[in-house]
């Protein structure tokens, strides 16, 4: 029997760590950057180029494809994997996050989930219901059914439902939401164990999410209780949702240290390059975010800055750019900087062609999984701590 999660060499002077996650399909490289494939697929861009740029797992949208298509007709195509072409590792998310998005909060209750009118959402120890977001049809999520979505899907690693509280949030919001997803989570690891029993997809594991605020014991309240259950990793939740960045880093200071080391951490939903160098130098090993696919609809570019010293955000909108014979980025091997400059680019976003998107979104994903690459390196070499100082001067 293999070991899920190995540790391959430690960092002496952070909680980085180099690992491999071993699935059904394939080995993911740790730390690892996953490219969100919220509809069964990575806006505009191939699994072949994915997995071509050295990408190692994708992370799909179990809320999205339970609606549209549906988790039944992926399932009976074979699974998300021979659906969507893509034969890595695949994770899939709960579901929760999106049903906590789907409305604005009232201002009365900002960031809490008692305060989202507009879709009726409403949440209980039985699970969530709502309004969907195409249709207004009413619907129910509850532990049991996202983890028989998960399966139907045949991802590689599936994550509990979790009630997410926006920020800011009260206490006692917060209390009564690590509750009830302790509830959940116990519901949901008893369902798996039960499908995979029954060799439904006996190979995927299971995350539970630590949820807790901003609070630190709230925290390790929430923590012991997934470690009490018994996972195959952990998702580190409640982060990304409006908070300061050292907000997030304060999570990650009181819950890291308190998890089994020979377990993968999952952090949702982050982020910005410098977030990823500080979140891997504090013991996470994956990652997932829109960021580098959103900001490249929206012509922003991420750039290497002189001399190592992090990365800087170009705005191709801008009328500087519009005679800028140069590449985007003169150290990138992506399709865009090998081919084309930043002056034509310019010329696609403002002619509203969609092969601008494309080129940048191409861009952008080469240059995060170009940035694990490069993490990867400085580990072997235990020369991560510059890394780590390089982009603390950028985040200046």
């Amino acid at each position: 029997m293999y070991n899920f999660f190995q540790i391959k060499k430690k960092d002496p002077k952070s909680r980085a760590r180099l690992g491999v996650l071993r699935t059904a399909h394939g080995e993911v490289q740790t730390p690892a950057f996953t490219p969100i494939g919220t509809k069964a697929t990575v806006k505009v861009v191939t699994s072949e180029e994915l997995k071509f740029w050295g990408a190692g797992m994708i992370l799909a949208n179990t809320y999205h494809l339970w609606l549209k298509p549906g988790d039944t007709l992926i399932h009976n195509a074979g699974g998300l994997h021979k659906f969507m072409g893509w034969d890595g590792p695949i994770m899939t998310d709960s579901g929760g996050f999106q049903v906590f998005s789907l409305g604005k909060p009232d201002r009365k209750f900002a960031g809490h989930s008692e305060g989202r009118k507009p879709f009726s959402v409403e949440v209980s120890e039985q699970g969530v219901s709502f309004q969907a977001g195409d249709d207004g049809s009413k619907q129910v999520l509850t532990p049991e059914k996202s983890i028989q979505i998960q399966s139907n899907l045949g991802s590689d690693i599936a994550l509990i439902l979790d009630d997410v509280p926006g920020y800011p949030a009260t206490r006692k919001h917060i209390v009564k939401s690590i509750n009830i997803t302790y509830g959940w989570a116990q519901r949901a690891r008893k369902h798996h164990e039960k499908i995979t029993a029954e060799s439904v997809n006996p190979g995927q594991k299971l995350y539970g999410i630590i949820q807790g605020g901003f609070y630190e014991d709230l925290r390790k309240k929430s923590l012991e209780q997934m470690k009490s259950i018994g996972f195959d990793g952990y998702a580190i939740g409640g982060v990304s949702v409006g908070e300061p960045a050292e907000k997030m880093y304060q999570v990650l200071d009181f819950t890291i240290p308190h998890l089994e080391e020979d377990k993968p951490r999952h952090l949702l939903g982050v982020g910005t390059p410098e977030q990823l160098v500080a979140g891997i130098a504090k013991g996470c090993d994956t990652f997932d975010c829109v960021i580098p696919t959103r900001n490249a609809r929206h012509g922003q570019l991420f750039v290497s800055a002189k001399l190592g010293r992090g990365y800087k955000v170009m705005n191709i909108s801008r009328k500087k750019y519009e005679k800028d014979f140069t590449p985007v980025d003169n150290t990138c091997d992506c399709y865009l900087c090998t081919h084309h400059t930043r002056a034509y680019l310019r010329h696609l976003f403002a002619a509203n062609e969609l092969l601008g998107i494309r080129l940048a979104t191409m861009h952008n994903l080469k240059f995060y999984l170009n940035l694990m690459a490069k993490i990867h390196r400085a580990l072997k070499y235990e020369s991560f701590g510059e890394m780590v100082k390089n982009y603390k001067e950028r985040k200046r």
